[in-house]
C-alpha cells in the first residue's frame, strides 16, 4: 500500500514538473524553434534561445551562440545543429544551405499583348435566316470560353484563319469539322455556317477574339538569364472570365497617364498607354495563376534598386514593415511603404501567401491604396525581395494578397534549391 502510495507521490511530482517545465520560458523557447531552417549561401538566421552551449555535427554552418542563436550557411549542403542546454541535448535542427541567389526588382509598369491558342470564342450572336434566328455556334455545342484550334484539320491562329473556311463552307454546304479546347481537353463537332437574309454573308453566329492587352507591373527578372516574372496572377479574358491560353505574346513599356483613385466597394485603376514607340521589351511564354512569365530582350532598370537583391523564402516573411516598388505617374518607380499584416509559410506552390496594407500617406492620397495594375508591385522586405501584389480587397482599397516570390521563381523554372544535394559531413 505504502508502494503504490509513493509511486503515485512520484506520478503527481514528474506530472507537476513538466507542466511547470512546459510553461517555462526557456522550454517554449526551444519548442518555437523549427525542426528545419533554409538558408541561401551567406545568409544567417537568428532563433531565440536559452543557454549557452551549443554544438554542430558538420562545418557546413557557423554557429554563434548568444541570446539568440545565431546560424551562418557557409557552405552549400546539409547540417544538424544539436541545441543544448546545461550540458542536455534539448533539440536537433537540419540546417539546409542553398547556393546564393539574387534577383533584379521590378516596379515598372508594362504593357501586355497575348495572343491566344486559337481563337477565343466570347460569345454567341443570332443569325437572321428566311427561316428565322439561329446560331449555328450554340446548335453546334461551342460554349462561351471555348477556343477553336483547328478547321477541317487546318491550325487556326488568328480570326483571319475563319473567314475563308466559312465562306467555302457556304457555298459548298459542307460543314465544319472544328477541333475545340474546353478546360484542358478537346473535343471535335461540326457547324454549318448560315446566310444571313440582310446582307448574304455566310455566319457561324460566334463572336471570337484572337488577342488580349492590359497593363500591369513587372516583378523581378534574373540579370543571368533574363527570365522575368510580373503580374503574380493570372490573365483573364474580360468577357469570359476564364484564363487565357497563350500562344504567345509581348510586353512594352508603358507610361501611367492618370490614376481613377479606389474607393470601399469600387477598386480603381491605373490609367496607362504603351510607350509611343511600342518597343517590345519581351516575350511571354507562360500565363499562369503566379503571373506571366518569358524572357527580357535587353535588361531593364528602376532607377532605385537596379542590382541583384537576395529573395526571401516564404518561411522567412514576417508581419511588418515592408516598402513596394510601383509606378503612380508617368515611368517614375517609386518605393512606398506598406506593413504585411498576415503572413501563411507555405510548402508548396500556392497564392494568396500574405496580406499587406498600404501605410504610405502620398500613396493613400495619389490612389487609395492598392488599384489594377498595381498587380506585380514587388514586395521588400529586410533588404530582400519577399513577393508581389497581386489582388485589392473590394471593400478595402488599402489592402489586399501577395504572393511569395519563391512561388513565382518555381513557376518562371528558375531553380533556386541545389539540385545535387550533398550531406556535409
Amino acid at each position: 500500500m505504502d508502494f503504490d502510495k509513493l509511486r503515485k507521490g512520484i506520478g503527481a511530482f514528474l506530472l507537476v514538473s513538466f507542466i511547470v517545465l512546459s510553461m517555462a520560458t526557456p522550454f517554449q523557447k526551444y519548442v518555437s524553434i523549427p525542426k528545419q531552417i533554409v538558408l541561401f549561401q551567406g545568409q544567417t538566421a537568428h532563433v531565440p534561445v536559452f543557454g549557452s552551449t551549443h554544438s554542430i555535427t558538420t562545418n557546413a554552418v557557423s554557429v554563434h551562440p548568444k541570446e539568440k542563436l545565431a546560424i551562418t550557411g557557409e557552405h552549400v549542403g546539409e547540417s544538424d545543429v544539436i541545441l543544448q542546454m546545461a550540458g542536455f541535448p534539448m533539440k536537433q535542427v537540419n540546417v539546409k544551405v542553398l547556393p546564393d541567389f539574387k534577383v533584379v526588382p521590378g516596379g515598372q509598369s508594362i504593357g501586355v499583348k497575348l495572343n491566344t491558342v486559337g481563337v477565343l470564342v466570347v460569345g454567341h450572336h443570332l443569325v437572321e435566316t428566311e427561316q428565322g434566328k439561329q446560331s449555328p455556334g450554340e446548335t453546334a455545342g461551342i460554349q462561351v470560353g471555348d477556343a477553336i484550334t483547328h478547321i477541317n484539320g487546318r491550325k487556326i491562329e488568328k480570326m483571319t484563319d475563319v473567314s475563308p473556311f466559312i465562306e467555302e463552307a457556304g457555298k459548298t454546304g459542307k460543314p465544319l469539322r472544328l477541333t475545340v479546347a474546353r478546360d484542358h481537353q478537346t473535343f471535335e463537332t461540326t457547324l454549318t455556317p448560315l446566310k444571313d437574309k440582310h446582307d448574304q454573308a455566310y455566319r457561324i453566329g460566334l463572336y471570337i477574339r484572337d488577342s488580349a492587352a492590359g497593363i500591369g507591373t513587372m516583378t523581378f527578372f534574373d540579370p543571368k538569364s533574363n527570365i522575368y516574372g510580373a503580374l503574380g496572377h493570372v490573365i483573364s479574358d474580360m468577357d469570359t472570365r476564364k484564363p487565357i491560353v497563350v500562344r504567345d505574346g509581348t510586353i512594352v513599356k508603358s507610361t501611367v497617364t492618370a490614376i481613377d483613385k479606389g474607393r470601399n466597394g469600387s477598386p480603381g485603376e491605373k490609367l496607362a498607354r504603351f510607350s509611343t514607340d511600342k518597343q517590345i521589351i519581351g516575350d511571354i511564354k507562360t500565363n499562369s495563376p503566379f503571373g506571366i512569365f518569358g524572357k527580357l530582350s535587353q535588361p531593364i532598370q528602376n532607377g532605385i534598386f537596379d542590382k541583384p537583391m537576395p529573395i526571401a523564402l516564404s518561411t522567412d516573411v514576417k508581419k511588418g514593415p515592408a516598402k513596394i516598388l510601383t509606378v503612380v505617374e508617368q515611368d517614375q518607380v517609386e518605393a512606398f511603404d506598406v506593413e504585411i499584416v498576415s503572413v501563411t509559410p507555405q510548402k508548396f506552390p500556392a497564392t494568396k501567401g500574405m496580406v499587406i496594407k498600404v501605410t504610405d500617406p502620398r500613396l493613400l492620397e495619389k490612389t487609395g491604396g492598392i488599384v489594377q495594375g498595381m498587380s506585380g508591385s514587388p514586395i521588400i522586405q529586410d533588404g530582400k525581395l519577399v513577393g508581389a501584389v497581386t489582388h485589392v480587397f473590394v471593400n478595402d482599397p488599402t489592402s489586399g494578397y501577395g504572393v511569395h516570390i519563391e512561388w513565382m521563381l518555381h513557376e518562371a523554372g528558375i531553380n533556386i534549391y541545389d539540385k545535387n544535394e550533398q550531406k556535409a559531413s
